[in-house]
């Protein structure tokens, strides 16, 4: 376990630039008063955000996701049954539509929790 908690450090100190821009959204309660944690352990797995109060992960997949689909069914499936939406978004997603991606987050925080 501390070896993911050690990965989760040093993977809040070089986020990518998707990481960067969705990670400045948010901060700091801003989608609705919602707090967000970044780079989490959970479990044996590290999600890029989490609000755990409304049981949501935010995943932002760069290219190298597309090659390890079966792994992120197996991560997903495993996150969902401990109760947990994920949401996935691309990098360019992320990159090229901010107010569209921001807005299916603040839309997921809004609904009734499972």
């Amino acid at each position: 376990m501390n070896q993911i908690i050690a990965l989760g450090k040093a993977l809040r100190k070089r986020p990518t630039d998707a990481e960067k821009i969705r990670w400045k959204q948010l901060r700091l309660k801003q989608i609705e008063g919602f707090k967000f944690r970044r780079q989490q352990p959970i479990d044996h797995y590290i999600v890029d955000f989490v609000c755990f109060e409304k049981r949501i992960i935010v995943e932002v997949d760069g290219g190298q996701h597309a090659m390890q689909k079966e792994d992120d069914i197996i991560r997903d499936k495993y996150l969902r049954q401990q109760g947990f939406q994920v949401l996935r978004f691309w990098n360019n997603e992320v990159l090229q539509n901010i107010n569209g991606v921001l807005e299916v987050i603040r839309e997921s925080c809004l609904s009734p929790s499972p």
